[in-house]
């Protein structure tokens, strides 16, 4: 009897000393790059394995077609491409090479930043044309300035060895950047308002969120210290890019280096023509070494994972031996939702995470378990994270990270707590697994009983009546459906939470005016 072999998609350019690692572990290979979205669709239900650059979009069309696919692997970090939720409800995992394009992005923001100081694409331009015009071109020397850097992960840790190599100063703004990783990576750790009062140069290291998107907002840039230059090699709209033309105009911003754009390819865009911008179409990982790296990288785990079933950096998969898979499911679930509660709770630096294991769920492998937690706890902020990167990410950023277990709980059957330690004090959220289903159980330590619902509201208030009335009202007046409504409180007049399930996203005017009513503390809006 013939062994079946797997068969992989090549559908965007791929070294070739990757394709024939497909080839000498056994898998069937077929390259097909530059395919439209209906001839994709076509030919997707022949595959187990799709792999991508950023030119293919996996959407759910292609998802929903994609009848045998069992792995979409990309060669690169950004995932922007691939409809994950579409991908996991489908069963398929997803995969990126998260470290293989590091030291290539690195290197391009260094060298943005050098084009910047000394004005290089406009110098060049007006030289070749031959105008020789050396009084226009005044620069300044990197040496002695202040580097902000956003995000102080893989990519802007070595961003700052590099600026430190130069004898910058270099000041952070990361959440999860510990006191002693700040302390071990040369760099002093700063709030963003500080960072923007001090920088010369700035430079984004930080994937595209909700908590990201537009953190340079028109309103930060004219916190910015006169004359700053900026440089994004990260993500569009991690910048508002209207703002910052109008800087660049009025020589606020004394320049700018863009690789990346809202709209990509970025045909036009309001920051072209603008004085002291320099453009580049998405290069930060086009070098020759980084293509080779995430190219060979992908293919051996995808390799891995079709032959073996090992799975390696999956954004929507933990690492879970067949065995153990049954009984943890429900519990990963739980800790990541769990977990994902905890992160969106969060407003500063994180120092530690502590999970406590009680009950049955004491008894099961705790890694995948712990894993799922930190990255529910970190994705708010970190979007490309999964479970298989959580712990290193957590162990990079200095944040202390422990388990506790305890063999018996005292009312439910499995009972899992996650502890988070910021600057400003500790939270803590416990769950359970009842009938299969993931639950909050206690928030502020006030017992409560909520499923997860896709969007939820949180409310913080002072137990007085008349309150559940008023919130009520408001989500009728903006036409939020409720879907469960569960309680929680100290005592008659004390602290009180409500954990309100809906079926539409409230509006930022919404909170705020939930926020407003009489004796509310805390209104949030969560997403699982």
């Amino acid at each position: 009897m013939e062994l079946y072999m797997p068969r992989v998609l090549i559908a965007d350019s791929l070294s070739p000393a990757a394709i024939e690692i497909f080839r000498q572990r056994g898998v069937d290979v077929d390259v097909k790059t530059g395919l439209s979205k209906e001839e994709l669709i076509q030919i997707i239900g022949d595959y187990d394995g799709l792999v991508v650059r950023s030119d293919t979009k996996p959407n759910k069309d292609v998802i929903a077609a994609a009848t045998h696919l069992k792995v979409i692997g990309r060669a690169g970090i950004g995932v922007d491409n691939i409809d994950i939720p579409a991908a996991t409800a489908a069963g398929i995992v997803v995969m990126n090479t998260p470290f293989g394009n590091s030291i290539t992005t690195a290197e391009h923001a260094i060298a943005m930043m050098f084009a910047l100081a000394r004005q290089m694409p406009a110098a060049d331009t007006s030289t070749q044309a031959g105008k020789w015009e050396k009084s226009r071109f005044m620069g300044v020397e990197l040496y002695g300035k202040t580097l902000g850097l956003i995000g102080a992960g893989n990519i802007g840790s070595i961003v700052a060895d590099r600026a430190l190599g130069l004898k910058m100063k270099v000041v952070a703004y990361d959440p999860f950047l510990s006191p002693e990783r700040a302390v071990e990576m040369g760099v002093e750790k700063v709030e963003l308002e500080d960072l923007l009062a001090r920088a010369d140069f700035i430079t984004l290291h930080t994937p595209l969120t909700d908590k990201t998107r537009n953190i340079l907002s028109a309103e930060n840039l004219t916190k910015a210290k006169k004359g700053v230059r900026i440089i994004n090699c990260a993500r569009g709209g991690l910048v508002d890019e209207t703002a910052l033309r109008a800087g660049l105009d009025s020589g606020h911003i004394g320049g700018a280096g863009f690789d990346v754009f809202v709209q990509e390819p970025a045909k036009e865009n309001v920051l072209f023509g603008a004085p002291n911008f320099v453009a580049t179409p998405h290069l930060g990982a086009s070098t020759n070494e980084a293509q080779e790296n995430v190219a060979l990288q992908v293919a051996e785990q995808i390799s891995d994972f079709l032959l073996t079933g090992a799975v390696t950096n999956a954004l929507n998969s933990p690492s879970v031996t067949a065995e153990e898979a049954p009984r943890l499911k429900p519990f990963i679930a739980l800790a990541e939702k769990l977990g994902g509660f905890a992160g969106q709770m969060v407003d500063f630096g994180i120092k530690a995470i502590d999970i406590a294991y009680e009950g049955e769920v004491a008894r099961l492998n705790a890694k995948p378990l712990t894993a799922a937690a930190l990255a529910g706890v970190m994705r708010p902020m970190l979007a490309e994270i999964n479970m298989v990167s959580a712990p290193a990410v957590a162990k990079e950023r200095g944040i202390t990270v422990s388990e506790s277990r305890q063999d018996e709980s005292p009312i439910y059957e499995s009972l899992i707590r996650i502890t988070v330690t910021t600057e400003k004090g500790k939270r803590s959220f416990a769950g359970s697994v009842l009938a299969g289903t993931p639950r909050v159980i206690e928030v502020k330590g006030m017992d409560l009983d909520s499923p997860f619902s896709a969007t939820m509201l949180y409310v913080n208030n002072l137990d007085q009546p008349g309150f559940i009335g008023n919130l009520g009202n408001l989500l009728g007046e903006a036409g939020v459906n409720i879907a469960t409504f569960n309680l929680g409180r100290v005592s008659a007049g004390d602290d009180a939470i409500a954990l309100v399930g809906v079926d539409q996203a409230p509006s930022e005017a919404l909170i705020s005016k939930i926020q407003a009513l009489p004796h509310v503390k805390e209104a949030r809006s969560l997403r699982f």
